[in-house]
């Protein structure tokens, strides 16, 4: 039998980071389902398609082959055959990726693939609704969340170490739109499952939030 481990979270929250270290050190396969919706984006801005272009976007998303491979103990997201890491996490595709996976149709596609590994493999997934509809008999399920000013200031070193100039406030304004924009979409909004665990990274550090969650997993032999 698979081990699941479902963490879900607003933008900024370091799903993706603390997924990555507890995947590591358990041995786990980490999938990155956010990288799975940017794949998606990035194929659609590529095809000159606009966020509110719903049935272009149900149409178009069928004919979108995306895949995870790992390279070297790396995951490597694929989009018909071509890595495209490191082209999904610009402003623009994280934009349309946020409009476009309210579509029920991208949904089920993506679903689909993530639903597989997990069964398969034992895997650590984050997202905005992994435990509430990906995987909602993971066996362990966390809602990591931090306050919106912490989550834009590591935004903002982010991109300031990369050289790009950004506003601190702006960045602050857009992830709170986000959120609003996440938690109240009708198709799989942002919410905390039932039988979640909520943690507050806020005032912790990488490395003691993954040995929180890693605490909470009681699978023989970790």
């Amino acid at each position: 039998m698979s081990y699941n481990i479902a963490i879900d979270g607003p933008a900024g929250a370091g799903k993706s980071t603390i997924a990555r270290k507890i995947a590591k050190k358990m041995q786990f396969i980490y999938v990155d389902t956010g990288a799975m919706y940017r794949a998606m984006a990035l194929y659609f801005i590529r095809n000159g398609i606009r966020p509110e272009e719903k049935d272009k976007i149900s149409g178009i998303c069928k004919e979108a082959d995306i895949t995870i491979r790992y390279v070297d103990g790396e995951q490597v997201v694929l989009l018909n055959g071509e890595n495209v890491n490191g082209l999904i996490r610009t402003e623009e595709v994280s934009n349309m990726a946020c409009e476009s996976s309210a579509n029920p149709d991208v949904r089920r596609k993506l679903v689909e693939l993530q639903q597989l590994l997990a069964k398969e493999s034992d895997v650590v997934m984050d997202g905005r609704d992994i435990g509430t509809c990906v995987l909602p008999d993971a066996d362990v399920k966390v809602y990591l969340t931090a306050g919106s000013a912490t989550r834009a200031k590591r935004r903002y070193d982010e991109l300031t170490a990369k050289g790009v100039e950004c506003d601190f406030a702006q960045i602050e304004k857009d992830i709170i739109e986000r959120d609003k924009r996440d938690m109240s979409r009708e198709v799989s909004p942002l919410r905390k499952a039932e039988d979640a665990v909520l943690v507050d990274s806020s005032d912790m550090t990488i490395d003691e939030v993954a040995e929180a969650i890693i605490g909470l997993c009681r699978k023989p032999g970790v």
